[in-house]
């Protein structure tokens, strides 16, 4: 039996900077990510495993991508088939 990898938080707070730099969109929904969000904002900045750790994916960089918070949260553990999700307007900040 193989143990699950355990959390590498030097690898994410890495990948967050790299993703700072470079702002991509969100990998799952395509949309801009809100750089400026408070860390629990839906639209803030995850680091997301494309192959979930809990399926054997990796902390490599070919494994990671920045993604919505929400959006990461709707895909749960699951490795999604490349399709984008769809939003239903449930990010849109409240005034």
């Amino acid at each position: 039996m193989t143990l699950p990898q355990r959390r590498d938080s030097a690898a994410r707070k890495r990948y967050r900077r790299t993703f700072m730099q470079h702002r991509p969109p969100c990998h799952i929904c395509g949309e801009p990510i809100d750089w400026e969000a408070d860390h629990l904002d839906p639209r803030s900045l995850v680091v997301d495993h494309i192959v979930p750790v809990s399926r054997g994916g990796t902390h490599d960089r070919s494994n990671v991508a920045a993604a919505h918070r929400a959006c990461n949260l709707a895909k749960g553990n699951g490795e999604g088939d490349g399709a984008k999700l769809r939003r239903s307007g449930s990010l849109q900040r409240r005034r």
